[in-house]
């Protein structure tokens, strides 16, 4: 023990702001109180301490700290009676010292060392609030508590952080004030204190300045001493400083510097290094960002060494496949020869290395990475040291694992449209190209283009028959339905009203009933749209309100022309109906069948509304590098096309009795044998050929659904066949084969036509197969009818298009 004066604040002037006076007289109170109620041994031995320092007369007194060497063993005995029995004074951080705290004047040699060996300029946290302030605080804290019972939410104690000159790691102690044997005398009546409005002062650490006015120190005295203890807390600041950097979620930049620092603090050991590993992945493969995620050691010495990555990411696998600590104390020619790659690390300078899984949820997330420039054994109690940290790391990658899946998604949708899992994988690869490449300092907007090469596409349309001839028919029968109830409205309000312009607008009505016979463009249509919303609407209105009893006619009148409900657009609700539900059951059947399809050979597949419905299929081997492409997928596929083709002419065959208009559909096929090269437009959100010679093929297919049969005025697409359209013999003696296949099978009908087309614009040499579907008598109930409020929610719709 030691009975050397410390002076706490020994490079710092500062008037002290309280009486204040160092005496044993509180420690006498206590024993005296403890002996009337302690009856064990113990009682003795407080009787022993009380009857020694009241024999010590200058202990009942003040007295300085300095003249209290000469009492050492009195002060031991009171170490005695205050620290557990058991605890070793050479580890023990324990002293005594004036009341405010200043000077230490009995003090355990572990305390007496600290203070000596604890150079100030090694101190972390630069404090810049004067003494005079803190120890104010300080002595306000106590008399609110033992006077108004009032706890501040400063306690006192203090984390120091002091930097360890043999580790050089830091440290980290909480210093804590014991005021037990501090008595403090007010002279008078203590004043009463608003706490709402010290609360508010409190909140914004301006408590002083209410305190010093409301509650001045010049009536309080303190009398006695104090007890101040040092707990070692680094290992609980370095796991707060990890948890802290999860939830400041300050991941993505210098999160990783802190907690390393806090495993090296937590080793206790100086030569120890830490690497973090997540495992990130793209399309379920590892894949490591050295500039963002680089703190892996292992990972930077690979490409120091320009270790190929495939090389690295085997070795990675391998591990996932069985994943243990592992744990080299010293890299030598022996282990190197049974594992090579840990001749990287050493070339990097690494003589011991180790690894620890580190888990989220009971999956793996990453591994830790310890390691040293020396020998190091890594034992039970470095590892006991660790552990509490392991499931902060582990919350840590995960963070880093969301955060990279969250970047890759926040691209792809950014760049790219939704996408078939058969293409994901590829724009996944783009996406993480573009990331690592704006994760350097010369950041890039353009992401690269998606490019399949060598696939083989197919085209296949679903047309609905003559939709622009039905289109025109209903318009003309609904705008007949509309004009005939208007003169029907002018007439019946002349017999009300006598009015000239009645007249007028009359005889414009009865002209425009003949003119929609011939209606031909969309001009004549906004010609008498703007008639009705230029003369007789405005008419209607002015009569309605000047001549209360028309208002039954006019009301008649527009009930008519509501969109969702007036007879006057129920033609072309219907039409718009029968092609909404058609072109549903067609999409609805091709996708389900597709990804029936996609089962056999990842293939893309694109569907576009027309009036009725388009789509693209591309098939090839950069579709799936990872599976081996043949010739006979393509083939596969051709033949369900065709397959597709005619139980699409079936299904909207059975529709005709369930529609409110009877459409008829026309199926068409695009027989293209040679390979082409598609590319994804950014821009337009969708894939589109490359080159000038596969251009030839996109111009080809936008053309043929008008084509003519050379020498006669017949379209090729007609209902209840199949078209075929190619340029090359050889590709029509392979769907011959297909199609007699099918005959056989009961798809169609032995009435194959092999025809020449007429030339279109830029495009010559084109012929056709055309065959008949063979139909069959459904089965009940094997055609899907819309309920009603299916059929209800339809027609709202389309009113609402017409209607904008």
């Amino acid at each position: 023990m030691n009975t050397n004066v410390i002076q706490i604040h020994k490079n710092e002037c500062f008037k002290h702001q309280i009486d204040s006076s160092l005496s044993f007289r509180p420690l006498v109170e206590y024993l005296k109180g403890r002996l009337k109620t302690e009856k064990s041994v113990k009682s003795e031995f407080y009787r022993f301490l009380l009857e020694k320092i009241e024999k010590e007369k200058l202990l009942l007194n003040n007295i300085k700290a300095k003249d209290l060497v000469q009492y050492k063993d009195t002060l031991e005995l009171i170490f005695t009676i205050l620290t557990p029995l058991m605890d070793n004074e050479d580890d023990l951080f324990w002293a005594l010292s004036t009341p405010v705290p200043d000077e230490i004047f009995f003090s355990t040699n572990a305390f007496y060392n600290f203070f000596k060996d604890h150079d100030p300029k090694n101190k972390i946290t630069k404090d810049s609030e004067p003494v005079e302030k803190k120890q104010l605080k300080f002595i306000y804290n106590i008399i609110l508590l033992r006077f108004y019972n009032f706890t501040s939410v400063i306690k006192n104690e203090v984390i120091y952080g002091h930097v360890n000159e043999k580790t050089k790691l830091t440290q980290y102690y909480n210093i804590q004030t014991d005021t037990k044997f501090v008595d403090i005398q007010y002279k008078g009546e203590l004043p009463e204190l608003n706490f709402e409005e010290l609360g508010k002062y409190f909140q914004e650490d301006n408590e002083l300045e209410y305190l010093l006015k409301h509650l001045p120190l010049n009536d309080f005295s303190f009398d006695g001493f104090s007890i101040i203890s040092i707990t070692d807390v680094t290992l609980q600041h370095a796991i707060d400083g990890i948890r802290d950097a999860l939830v400041n979620h300050d991941y993505q930049n210098d999160a990783y510097t802190h907690v390393i620092q806090a495993l090296k603090s937590l080793s206790g050991d100086g030569n120890l290094e830490f690497g973090l590993m997540p495992f990130l992945t793209v399309n379920n493969k590892l894949v490591f960002d050295h500039l963002e995620f680089s703190q892996s050691k292992l990972i930077n010495s690979a490409k120091a060494s320009y270790v190929e990555e495939e090389v690295f990411y085997s070795l990675v696998d391998k591990y996932m496949e069985n994943p243990k600590a592992i744990f080299v104390s010293s890299i030598n020619d022996e282990l190197i020869l049974k594992d090579p790659f840990l001749k990287v690390l050493k070339e990097a300078g690494v003589c011991s290395y180790s690894v620890l899984p580190v888990y989220y949820n009971t999956q793996l997330a990453g591994v830790l990475e310890v390691y040293s420039d020396n020998e190091v054994i890594i034992d039970d109690r470095l590892l006991s040291r660790l552990r509490p940290a392991m499931p902060l790391i582990g919350q840590l990658f995960q963070y880093n694992i969301e955060d990279f899946n969250a970047k890759m998604d926040e691209v792809l949708m950014d760049k790219f449209t939704a996408l078939q899992p058969s293409v994901q994988w590829k724009f996944n690869e783009a996406v993480w190209h573009f990331l690592q490449k704006n994760s350097s300092k010369n950041k890039i907007k353009e992401i690269e283009t998606v490019t399949f090469k060598h696939m083989y596409p197919l085209f296949g349309a679903i047309d609905i028959r003559n939709s622009t001839i039905e289109r025109n028919k209903a318009l003309k029968d609904d705008l007949s339905v509309l004009l005939e109830s208007l003169i029907q409205a002018l007439k019946a309000i002349r017999k009300v009203v006598s009015l000239e312009i009645t007249e007028k607008i009359l005889f414009n009505c009865k002209d425009w009933t003949k003119r929609i016979d011939h209606l031909t463009s969309s001009n004549e249509e906004s010609q008498l749209n703007e008639f009705l919303a230029a003369e007789v609407y405005p008419f209607l209105s002015i009569i309605k309100a000047n001549y209360p009893q028309t208002a039954e006619i006019v009301d008649d009148y527009f009930k008519v022309i509501i969109p969702e409900t007036g007879s006057a657009y129920s033609n072309r609700r219907k039409l718009e109906v029968s092609m909404q539900m058609i072109n549903t059951e067609v999409s609805q059947y091709l996708e389900k069948s597709q990804a029936n399809l996609q089962e056999s050979y990842p293939c893309y597949f694109a569907k576009f509304r027309t009036d009725g419905v388009e789509y693209d299929i591309y098939i090839g081997q950069e579709i799936a590098p990872q599976k081996p492409f043949d010739l006979l997928y393509l083939k596969n596929i051709r033949l369900w096309q065709l397959t597709s083709m005619v139980e699409i002419a079936r299904l909207s065959k059975g529709l005709i009795g369930e529609i409110p208009f009877p459409l008829e559909t026309t199926q068409l096929i695009f027989i293209h044998s040679n390979p082409i090269d598609i590319s994804f437009r950014n821009d337009e959100r969708r894939f589109d050929v490359e080159g000038a010679y596969n251009i030839r093929y996109e111009v080809v297919k936008k053309r043929i659904d008008k084509v003519l049969i050379k020498g006669k005025n017949e379209r090729l697409t007609q209902p209840d066949k199949i078209s075929m359209v190619y340029f090359n013999p050889d590709e029509a003696k392979e769907y011959m084969e297909y199609i007699k296949y099918m005959q056989v099978q009961g798809y169609f009908n032995d009435d194959l036509e092999q025809l020449e087309l007429e030339e279109l614009q830029g495009v010559s040499g084109l012929r056709a197969l055309r065959v008949g579907v063979k139909y069959v008598e459904p089965k009940k109930e094997t055609v899907k009818k819309l309920k009603a409020k299916e059929l209800e929610s339809m027609e709202k719709e389309i009113a609402s298009i017409m209607e904008s």
